[in-house]
């Protein structure tokens, strides 16, 4: 029996806790009777305006002269009326990033971003994932189990970001270990957040001694003259999109060709099927289920909805793939939907993002060929928080198997 998830004390519907994260889409329908924005708590004593109708948030995501990104706009955080200790600061507080800013300072930000991504070599990108990839199967493939997401999703996206950023090997370990608390969302997660940040600070310093053919030395010497306080936050802002988004996208796509008889009876046909299912996952499980934050300069409507000024407005990059007001034959090969974000602040690493999931996702299945879902047919329970849409856990099952049918597979810490 489906029960309606709860309201918040203001009668808003709740976007955090376990009662989102076990019916989102309940969630999601209660926010669209309010129109295309609704209200909702994002955090204890935390609101914001959620849009859910996709027409809505393509306007508004394009609408560069209505919306700001500059979160120093928010009244309600510059008031007092935010928790300084609330979960959400640490995605939605401002950083002098391609992500929180606007107009020349987002143009200037992102010709860097985007210059630096453009020189990651697709073909090395594609054997550092397959690489790191086989390090991790190494550790469970003579166990015949494994949990997808902290075994393998979780942890793989941090490997490749260490090495892409020229970590040091000492560098690597620390980076994983303060990622892996930084995405915990628990007690820990403020203390890796501002272990990342010393991480990054020291690693600016060597690569400025000591340049490398590396995302972070490509970031300190581009034309566009970025501060250490900029190289910092623009690789904070790379790493934090690349790390719980791409877990999350690769378990979806995993869960569906091991679950879809559309894809799991034609797991031969190789890449054209995995590439199905990566678009697929992109409709039906967005990886950032609830972002793209923006802030109305001014009092102004969106589509009948009213927008006041200086309130967070959130794209519902869920709920907009699934609004009953799309054509209900747009099929999943249609790049509409909004997983990436859409106007100037879509995402800019989509094809190196692209690059991971599917070079991890063909590896793991081509190594252990047999795998299945331990609970096929159980919902998969997701991790608590407003902005992602990643599950707890993913358990699988396969032939244990020797460590000898794998190439050899070490950890590397990129550029020295």
């Amino acid at each position: 029996m489906t029960i309606s998830p709860p309201l918040s004390a203001r009668g808003c519907p709740v976007l955090h806790g376990p009662a989102f994260a076990a019916q989102p889409q309940a969630v999601y329908a209660q926010l669209r009777t309010q129109g295309p924005a609704g209200w909702a708590e994002i955090a204890p004593t935390v609101h914001a305006l959620v849009v859910t109708h996709h027409r809505a948030a393509v306007s508004l995501l394009n609408d560069t002269h209505s919306y700001s990104k500059d979160a120093r706009l928010w009244k309600d955080l510059n008031n007092g009326h935010v928790p300084p200790d609330s979960p959400v600061l640490g995605m939605m507080a401002f950083r002098p990033s391609v992500l929180y800013t606007d107009g020349q300072d987002h143009a200037r930000l992102r010709w860097a971003m985007d210059d630096c991504l453009s020189r990651i070599n697709p073909h090395q990108l594609r054997e550092i994932t397959e690489r790191s990839a086989r390090t991790l199967i190494a550790r469970v493939i003579e166990q015949g189990r494994a949990d997808l997401m902290a075994d393998f999703a979780d942890t793989l996206p941090m490997l490749v970001f260490a090495e892409l950023l020229g970590c040091t090997p000492e560098m690597s370990l620390r980076m994983v270990h303060a990622c892996q608390d930084l995405i915990s969302a628990g007690p820990a997660a403020a203390k890796g957040a501002s272990d990342f940040a010393m991480l990054l600070h020291e690693l600016i310093q060597l690569r400025r001694e000591k340049p490398g053919r590396d995302l972070t030395s490509w970031m300190i010497s581009h034309p566009a003259r970025l501060n250490d306080e900029e190289c910092l936050n623009q690789l904070f802002c790379a790493v934090g999109a690349g790390i719980v988004p791409v877990a999350a996208w690769m378990a979806w796509s995993l869960w569906l060709l091991l679950r879809d008889d559309a894809y799991a009876g034609n797991l031969t046909a190789g890449t054209v099927t995995v590439r199905r299912a990566l678009e697929k996952a992109l409709w039906e499980h967005p990886p950032m289920a609830n972002f793209s934050v923006h802030y109305a300069r001014e009092d102004t409507w969106l589509q009948g909805a009213h927008i006041p000024a200086g309130v967070p407005v959130l794209i519902s990059h869920a709920a907009a793939n699934t609004d009953p007001d799309l054509p209900p034959d747009l099929g999943y090969d249609n790049r509409s939907h909004l997983a990436w974000s859409t106007g100037p602040h879509r995402c800019p690493a989509t094809s190196q993002a692209t690059t991971i999931v599917q070079s991890g996702t063909e590896t793991i299945l081509n190594q252990l060929w047999d795998m299945e879902l331990a609970n096929p047919d159980d919902d998969v329970p997701l991790r608590h928080g407003p902005f992602h849409q990643c599950p707890q856990a993913m358990p699988v099952r396969f032939r244990p198997k020797s460590p000898d049918r794998l190439p050899a597979a070490t950890l590397t810490g990129g550029s020295s």
